[in-house]
C-alpha cells in the first residue's frame, strides 16, 4: 500500500461506493462541537522561531558530553564510533518494516543474523533472538520462559532474585508476574550457595544472577548452574555486554538463559530509551524463546539467503499462540549494536572493557583515600559504591553546579542509604575528569 494521501477521484469513488454524497454528510451525525472544538492556541510560529524555541528547551537538559559524567545505574555513557550513526541512518534501515517477507527483506534479515551471531559469541550461548524493549523486559521474558518450562514439571513457580538486582528490574518483574502463580523470593550471597540451600525436587523455576549486580559487584558464577539444575530450575544470568568483552561468558558457566541491556553497544543515552533487550538461550530452549530468530539458508541455485526460522508468525501476532505479546524487535537498536560490535571487533571490545576496569579502579583508589570516604566490598566492574562523610544527594546537587555528575545517590532507591553514591567510570572518562571529581568531593568535606 503506498504511503500517500488518497486523491480527490479516489475519495469520490469511496464515497459513491458507500452511498454518501460528501465528507460533510459522512460525519454529519457527529455533533459539530465535537467535530470542531474550539482550541485556545497561540498564533503559529515560523520554522526559525520553532527551531529557536526547541534549542532553548534542549539547553535545559544535562547532556553527558557537556559534563564530567559518572552516572550509570543501568544507562551508560560509552564511546560510539561515528560510523554507527552514519550507517544506521541510511534510509533502507530507518524505513524498514517487520521482515516477514524474506524475498524483499534480505538486508534487514542479514543484519539481524549478524547481530544474533555476534551476541551468541559474546554470551557463550547457542540461540539469540531480536528482541525486547530493554534489559528489564528481556529479563522478565526470560523468567516467563522459565515458568513455561516449569509447566512441564510439577508446578515450578518459585523465582529467586539476587538482593542486589537493579530495583527497577525487580519492579518490572513484579509487574510481569503479577497475573501468574509465581512467587518471587530474594537471596543473598553467591548464586551457587543460594541454590545449594534450596530443597531438591521442589518448586524452583529459576534462579537469576546479576553479572555484575546493581552496585557493580561481580559475583562468582562457578557451580551455580549445576546447583540450580540439581533442583530442577533454570539458571538465568543478567549480564553487562561490555564486561563480557573481558570476563568469562555466562554460557561457559552453564547458563540456560542470558539477558542483557544492549544500550551500551552503540546506542545513545537519549532520554532513557529506546533501549535494546538482549536474550540468548541454550539450544534446548530455542523453540521456547520469544521474539524473532533469523537463520541462514540457500536457494535452489545455491545462493546464500536469510529467513525467519524456528517460529511461526502466529507466535508473534496472535494472542493465543504468542510466546510474548510484545512484538517489537527493536530492530534499529539491534542494528546499531551489530555495527558497533563489527567495528570494535574482539580486541576493540576487550580494550573498552579493560579501560572501564582500570579507570574505575583508579578512581576508586583515589576516592577511598579521602578522609571520611570508603568503598563498598567486593570486586567490581565499572561501578562502585562510595560512602561519603555527608548526604550524597546534597553533594551531587552542589557538583551539578560545577557541571559534574558524580553518580547516583542511593537514596533514590534506598532512602535509608543517604550517604552512599554509586559511581560509574567508563572508557570515556579521562584522568583529568577523574582527578577533578576527586578534588571537587574533597573540597566539599575539607
Amino acid at each position: 500500500m503506498p504511503y500517500i494521501p488518497v486523491t480527490e477521484s479516489q475519495r469520490k469513488e469511496m464515497l459513491e461506493r458507500i452511498g454518501v454524497p460528501s465528507l460533510e454528510a459522512l460525519f454529519s451525525e457527529i455533533p459539530e462541537d465535537l467535530r470542531f472544538p474550539p482550541l485556545d492556541l497561540d498564533r503559529g510560529l515560523s520554522e526559525l522561531e520553532v527551531m529557536a524555541e526547541l534549542g532553548a528547551l534542549a539547553k535545559t537538559n544535562a547532556v553527558a558530553d557537556d559534563y564530567r559524567w559518572f552516572l550509570g545505574a543501568g544507562a551508560y555513557d560509552h564511546f560510539i564510533p561515528a560510523a554507527v550513526g552514519a550507517l544506521a541512518s541510511r534510509g533502507e534501515f530507518l524505513t524498514a518494516y517487520t521482515p516477514y517477507q524474506s524475498e524483499v527483506s534480505q538486508g534487514t534479515l542479514q543484519a539481524i543474523f549478524e547481530y544474533q551471531s555476534m551476541i551468541a559469541d559474546l554470551t557463550g550461548m547457542e540461540v539469540v533472538n531480536a528482541g525486547h524493549y530493554d534489559g528489564a523486559t528481556a529479563l522478565a521474558e526470560g523468567v516467563l520462559l522459565a515458568l513455561r518450562k516449569g509447566g512441564d514439571g510439577p508446578g515450578r513457580r518459585r523465582v529467586l532474585l539476587p538482593e542486589a538486582l537493579h530495583p527497577e528490574y525487580r519492579e518490572v518483574l513484579e509487574t510481569y508476574l503479577s497475573p501468574f502463580e509465581a512467587r518471587i523470593e530474594t537471596y543473598t550471597g553467591e548464586p551457587a550457595q543460594a541454590a545449594a540451600g534450596e530443597p531438591a525436587g521442589e518448586d524452583l523455576a529459576c534462579l537469576v544472577a546479576a553479572y555484575p549486580d546493581f552496585f557493580g559487584r561481580i559475583p562468582s558464577l562457578e557451580g551455580a548452574a549445576q546447583a540450580v539444575h540439581d533442583r530442577g530450575g533454570l539458571f538465568i544470568v543478567q549480564a553487562d555486554p561490555i564486561m563480557l568483552g573481558l570476563f568469562r561468558s555466562p554460557g561457559s558457566y552453564g547458563a540456560d538463559i542470558v539477558t542483557a541491556e544492549g544500550q551500551s553497544l552503540g546506542n545513545d543515552l537519549n532520554y532513557g530509551g529506546p533501549f535494546l533487550g538482549i536474550m540468548a538461550v541454550s539450544a534446548a530452549l530455542m523453540r521456547r524463546i520469544p521474539g524473532r530468530i533469523v537463520g541462514e539458508a540457500q536457494d535452489p541455485q545455491g545462493r546464500r539467503g536469510f529467513v525467519l526460522t524456528l517460529a511461526a508468525r502466529e507466535q508473534h501476532i496472535r494472542r493465543e499462540k504468542a510466546l510474548s505479546n510484545i512484538c517489537s524487535n527493536q530492530g534499529l537498536c539491534a542494528l546499531r549494536a551489530c555495527i558497533y560490535l563489527a567495528l570494535m571487533g574482539k580486541q576493540g571490545l576487550r580494550k573498552a572493557a579493560e579501560l572501564c576496569w582500570h579507570k574505575s579502579h583508579y578512581a576508586a583508589g583515589l576516592l577511598s583515600s579521602l578522609r571520611g570516604f570508603s568503598l563498598g566490598p567486593g570486586p567490581f566492574f565499572k561501578e562502585f559504591l562510595l560512602t561519603l562523610p555527608g548526604n550524597a544527594e546534597a553533594a551531587a546537587e552542589k557538583l551539578r553546579g560545577k557541571k559534574i555528575i558524580p553518580g547516583l545517590p542511593l537514596s533514590r532507591y534506598f532512602p535509608e542509604r543517604e550517604k552512599e553514591l554509586l559511581v560509574c567510570v567508563t572508557e570515556k572518562n579521562s584522568r583529568e575528569d577523574i582527578e577533578i571529581l576527586v578534588q571537587s568531593l574533597k573540597e566539599l568535606y575539607p
